[in-house]
């Protein structure tokens, strides 16, 4: 598996990548690796702003910063997986015929797929710091992750 080529593809055709990865053996381990891939990711992401933060406030250091950051993202690990079982939930009521685990790789594949829209988040944040330039990308990314995740959900809940 790439992922880089698979992240580019699934730009374009998400629910062909999604599928590509559902026809694979089941594996909770392959699923994890998404997410701990978007949460290391996100984590870098977090950096150009930690930077600008303690250039602006330097009584905190970089390092704190960067420590609640990682705190975060321990944290967003439940989370994500009560995000994909409600999401599951939800499907099956109106009708879907996926599993638990078609679910879950369609959450944790699309916040990968996203992972280049958090990096660019992240750089706008260091740069520019909190505006309406900022804001409007925020939307653009928090959307595109919906739409991408929504779509990939659907291939997952086909069955």
């Amino acid at each position: 598996m790439s992922l880089i080529p698979d992240i580019v593809e699934s730009w374009r055709a998400p629910a062909r990548v999604l599928r590509r990865h559902l026809d694979r053996p089941r594996s909770e381990a392959f699923v994890f690796t998404f997410l701990f891939t978007f949460l290391l990711i996100s984590f870098v992401a977090q950096m150009p702003y930690a930077s600008r933060m303690t250039f602006f406030q330097p009584e905190v250091p970089m390092s704190q910063r960067l420590f609640g950051g990682f705190l975060g993202s321990l944290v967003f690990i439940p989370i994500s997986y009560s995000l994909a079982a409600l999401s599951r939930l939800i499907a099956g009521v109106m009708g879907g015929r996926g599993t638990w685990y078609g679910a879950r790789l369609a959450l944790f594949w699309a916040l990968v797929a996203m992972s280049p829209g958090m990096l660019l988040m992240g750089l706008s944040l260091g740069f520019l710091g909190m505006g309406t330039q900022t804001l409007v990308l925020g939307v653009g990314v928090f959307s595109t992750f919906v739409l991408l995740w929504g779509l990939m959900l659907r291939e997952a809940e086909r069955g």
